[in-house]
């Protein structure tokens, strides 16, 4: 990765008067108070609001059309064509804009924690509590680094700032729009800090595999050993949950790289959803909320200042910002060695899916590929009932590469480094969501645990007729009928027809992958 000469206009606006770069924590929170961007809570969190964006705009993110790019590029619904005369035009503007206001904020930093392949980065905010929020979820140099510091990607973030799509060529008055070759990210219109940490790993997913690093969004611990775990899995599936173990030190929550050296964190922090947060089910989360940290559409008690994290009126998307450090049981830096162990993690509303499987390399590219679970009611507007959801590699909104790219690589990896693979339903037993139950955390944990700790590498299994998984018929610490879904249910035959549909979803659903081995359709796919 080589540093690219500053533009004449980046130049000018980061010399002059109104910047404030690198600001310390402490500076940071006073100036979001002395600004009104925020306020503080009973922890000493800042409490900031986003406005009618409390989540990503997927509509309105861009990557320019470049030379460099053009054929590399998976075009489409999610990696959408804009023309370098839109950026160049929009990006004058946006620079304008900033040099206009009486403060800016910029944070130099990193992304990934693994130096002999970390991305040099620099956030430029017109907000402080965004510039707080981008300390928080990036690395932090130290004084060394800061001085030979040079940012080969900028993200220009102006919120206030709104297109006009008729005279600017954008979707809406927001944007997200990424060059490649100009090496920059443009954010507008949106308050939600989400976007910056989002481009970032969205760029790592561009320039990682180019230096035969695979990126992947998933949490990742250490036992005391020295073994690796991943966890893939979207929203509701409980990957936070599990991966914050007390026996295990996290290595990261979301984001992270495998390389030849083993796996690394992509960010410096954690952003984490708070909806029903509570020191019970999730203490290292609520404890680690505490000075420094950001709460995002979070409601405050305006007396008592607490945060009442089972209030959704502003969002069902509440989340924190924080750095590593505030968790006591980490890997400090946050690099480890090769995974011994991979969990792909499912929310199966059907109910029809084993709460625990042990896959093959080619299932486990399958289900890679794949990335289902159930997107719950409540988890979008319009969403009523349990819908069973698709996201390529368990984060297509990230992935700027062809999917079966990403696929290959964890398929390699897998065959040198030996790891087991397991898919783990947390969610319906006994029935669908409505006439089932959500199977027990206890189960799930005792699983878990077991596959962490080899105890079902060698075990007896039974294969799954439909989807050809094969089941372990003991799991310790579970109830050997709770491991076959169709024992579970009072009816076998509503089982049947129930999993035949969703095996039936996925199929449809892989028929997007032309150009996947046949190994992989077959061996990885429902058999139905």
């Amino acid at each position: 990765m080589n540093s690219v000469d500053v533009s004449n206009e980046l130049h000018q606006l980061l010399t002059g008067n109104n910047v404030q770069t690198q600001l310390s924590v402490p500076q940071l929170v006073e100036k979001v108070l002395s600004r009104n961007e925020g306020v503080l809570t009973s922890t000493g969190a800042v409490k900031a609001e986003t406005g009618k964006y409390t989540g990503r705009s997927p509509k309105d993110k861009f990557i320019v059309e470049e030379a460099s790019v053009k054929d590399k590029v998976d075009w489409g619904s999610v990696n959408r064509p804009i023309s370098e005369d839109v950026f160049n035009k929009l990006y004058n503007k946006v620079v304008d804009y900033l040099k206009a206001k009486e403060e800016i904020f910029v944070f130099n930093g990193f992304a990934g924690a693994d130096e002999s392949s970390r991305l040099p980065i620099r956030v430029v905010n017109e907000y402080a509590w965004h510039n707080l929020f981008a300390h928080t979820l990036f690395i932090r140099p130290n004084e060394e680094e800061l001085r030979g510091h040079e940012a080969e990607f900028t993200i220009l973030s102006a919120p206030n700032f709104k297109a006009d799509p008729e005279v600017d060529g954008t979707a809406s008055e927001t944007f997200i729009i990424v060059s490649f070759e100009r090496r920059t990210i443009l954010i507008g219109g949106t308050e939600y800090a989400g976007e910056m940490k989002k481009s970032i790993f969205s760029i790592m997913n561009y320039l990682l595999p180019e230096a035969g690093i695979l990126p992947m969004h998933c949490s990742a611990n250490v036992g005391r050993e020295g073994d690796v775990a991943l966890f893939f899995g979207l929203s509701g599936t409980g990957k936070t949950t599990l991966s914050a173990d007390t026996n295990r030190k996290l290595i990261g929550d979301d984001e992270h790289g495998w390389s030849t050296n083993g796996v690394f964190n992509i960010e410096g922090g954690c952003y984490a959803k708070t909806i029903n947060l509570s020191r019970e089910k999730e203490p290292q989360i609520f404890d680690a909320i505490r000075f420094g940290a950001v709460l995002e559409n979070v409601v405050v008690n305006p007396d008592t200042r607490k945060a009442d994290y089972d209030d959704s009126s502003l969002t069902e998307n509440t989340r924190a910002a924080y750095q590593m450090q505030a968790i006591d049981n980490i890997v400090n830096p946050s690099i480890a060695g090769h995974p011994n162990t991979i969990i792909f993690l499912t929310a199966d509303a059907s109910g029809v899916l084993p709460p625990i499987s042990k896959l093959s390399k080619e299932q486990a590219m399958f289900h890679f590929l794949s990335g289902y679970t159930s997107k719950l009611a409540g988890t979008e507007r319009g969403v009523t009932s349990p819908e069973a959801t698709f996201s390529t590699c368990f984060g297509s909104p990230f992935l700027p590469l062809p999917a079966q790219r990403y696929a290959e690589m964890l398929g390699d990896k897998i065959d040198e480094h030996s790891a087991k693979v397991y898919l783990v339903n947390t969610g319906w037993t006994g029935g669908a969501y409505g006439t089932g139950s959500r199977m027990k955390l206890a189960y799930t944990r005792a699983m878990v645990q077991a596959a962490l700790e080899g105890e079902l590498s060698n075990i007896e299994t039974v294969k799954d007729e439909i989807f050809g998984l094969d089941i372990p018929l003991h799991v310790p610490g579970v109830p050997d009928e709770v491991l076959q879904p169709i024992k579970t249910w009072a009816d076998p035959a509503a089982y049947k027809q129930s999993a035949t549909d969703l095996a039936a979803q996925f199929r449809a659903n892989f028929k997007k992958f032309g150009s996947v081995p046949s190994e992989i359709e077959e061996l990885g796919g429902p058999i139905a």
